[in-house]
């Protein structure tokens, strides 16, 4: 084997496929989702890289098809659990000692096989199990997943290659070192990216690691293990375990080599998983790190020098795009009441012209909600909200009958502090608040105290002072800021993701910032011609 750094080649953002009519990708996709549509398949646990049964068994169906059942899924227990734990451990060692470059190959690999032979399938598991439109599956589990893992490994790099100053007569090195222990990553329904970034980020870095996916994106998740399995990744490395997030957490938090925590999901569960680790604190190795994001209630508010048109297409896609399920997703808004005649009238006609249904059927702008316990919390917020006396401006029905469907809804407020506008909903629900011309400095200020969260926002204006004003005022309202732009969207190596406040740890998913967090540095001093007089030069006469 070469002595020698070979450079890891230079990332660039995955094209995102069109899938226009006619186009052979489109076709492909099509072919693949019916395919998918016919199957349900086994997904085991895979441990040690093995397949492996749980302790019992359940279904992943489709959120727009309740009678589509795409996979029977092998359900953890808290042995199964240890055995993941036990199997990072066997392989802790060996694969921290591998070269990163050889670590940086097998994702870079799997990168490439998203990119090709695996995009259909990952885009159709995406379709059918989160209920993504073609578009919103295009560019999370194909262009997403794929920049993840071709960023990180550059930004792995570029960690490697920051060194210390070395004077005359010494040699000073840095060791990135993977945590002493495993990293537990609990991952979420919303995006397959994010599910693959969360596990191999740390492994990356040459940690081992647990991973939990939520049940509802079990099918993606399977289909995601087995590229990495096909990379090359080695047995143990990256421990897949489905079912009950709550049993997989106590069991590794509860581990003395429990190194640390990768997760996206509710601030509520966030917040359990601090208390839990704060509790076991003194059973460690090391003291865990922690990183997490944890939801949003993210804004946009208009200033009377806003252009109209562009901002309606902003609002429309930044709230009810994959059904309002982002963490990103518009959910209120702040409109002064001089620009709400014209944008009401643009925005309801967008959203009259939504289609919503079957996302098998790839023409189709919005899918189902995930499950029956969100359709039932935006089916109850929509009715709070009318018995409230809000305006329903737009949609406000639903309908479970053969998916959980809820339709894309505008409700108008009266109360900028309304539970609606300080809630997460995380569903196709946005609250508008009318405010008054000469109210936009009492109104930053509602923006920046209504919600507890922080994660994203957006303000909209012509006036260059009005926008600095902003940026300045609603400095830790989020986490991602943008102008002039809808508050969705950030891309990999372009706009690093997370917001503090309790949306999270803000350690900045698809940056070098979060490759940071999965090492712990060691400065090695070596001196080349050590002294022999133990005397220094103050001492003599």
């Amino acid at each position: 084997m070469s002595d020698g750094r070979s450079p890891i080649p230079t990332p660039v953002n995955e094209p995102i496929f069109p899938y226009e009519p006619g186009s052979p990708e489109r076709e492909s996709l099509h072919a693949r989702v019916r395919e998918m549509e016919q199957e349900t398949v086994e997904a085991p646990l895979f441990i040690d890289g093995q397949e492996m049964a749980g302790e019992d068994t359940f279904v992943q169906r489709s959120p727009h098809k309740h009678s589509l059942e795409l996979a029977r899924v092998q359900a953890t227990g808290p042995s199964q659990v240890q055995k993941a734990v036990d199997a990072t451990q066997k392989v802790a060692r060996e694969w921290a000692e591998t070269p990163f470059e050889e670590r940086a190959a097998i994702f870079l690999k799997a990168a490439d096989l998203i990119a090709g032979p695996y995009r259909d399938t990952l885009n159709a598991a995406t379709i059918l199990g989160q209920s993504k439109s073609v578009y919103q599956a295009e560019i999370d589990a194909a262009c997403e997943l794929i920049d993840f893992l071709r960023f990180n490994v550059h930004y792995g790099e570029r960690i490697l290659e920051e060194q210390p100053f070395s004077p005359d007569g010494m040699w000073n090195r840095m060791d990135y070192r993977p945590l002493e222990g495993f990293v537990l990553a609990i991952t979420p329904f919303n995006f397959t990216a994010i599910a693959g970034n969360l596990p191999t980020a740390p492994a990356m870095m040459g940690n081992v690691v647990v991973w939990k996916p939520s049940e509802k994106q079990a099918l993606a998740a399977h289909y995601t293990m087995e590229v990495f399995r096909k990379a090359g990744l080695p047995d143990g490395v990256i421990n897949l375990v489905h079912g009950d997030g709550a049993l997989t957490a106590e069991v590794c938090t509860a581990q003395e080599t429990f190194a640390g925590l990768h997760f996206t999901g509710s601030s509520t569960v966030l917040q359990s998983l601090f208390q839990k680790t704060a509790q076991n604190l003194g059973n460690y190795r090391t003291f865990p790190r922690i990183v997490g994001e944890s939801g949003g209630k993210d804004f946009l508010i208009a200033h009377p020098t806003a252009e109209v048109e562009p901002m309606a297409t902003a609002v429309t896609r930044g709230a009810f795009e994959y059904q309002g399920q982002k963490c990103s997703a518009l959910s209120r808004a702040y409109i002064p009441r001089s620009l709400w005649p014209e944008l009401k009238d643009r925005v309801v006609a967008q959203v009259e012209q939504l289609t919503m249904g079957d996302v098998g059927d790839l023409s189709t702008f919005m899918g189902a909600v995930i499950d029956e316990g969100a359709f039932k919390k935006h089916r109850d917020a929509i009715a709070q909200g009318k018995a409230d006396g809000m305006e329903v401006l737009a949609g406000g029905g639903t309908d479970d009958s053969e998916g959980w469907f809820v339709e894309p809804t505008i409700l108008v407020t009266d109360d900028p502090r309304h539970d609606l506008m300080e809630r997460e909903l995380f569903g196709p629900v946005l609250t508008v608040y009318v405010y008054d011309d000469d109210k936009w400095d009492e109104t930053l200020e509602l923006v920046d105290t209504t919600s507890p969260y922080g994660l994203t926002g957006a303000v909209w204006a012509r006036d260059r002072k009005v926008i600095a004003q902003a940026e300045s005022a609603l400095r830790n309202a989020a986490g991602n800021f943008y102008i002039n732009d809808k508050p969705t969207g950030s891309v990999v190596g372009q706009q690093p993701f997370g917001g503090a406040r309790i949306s999270g740890t803000n350690d900045k998913a698809g940056s070098l910032l979060n490759l940071i967090r999965w090492i712990s540095p060691r400065s090695i001093k070596e001196t080349f011609v050590p002294p022999l007089d133990w005397t220094y030069p103050h001492m003599g006469e």
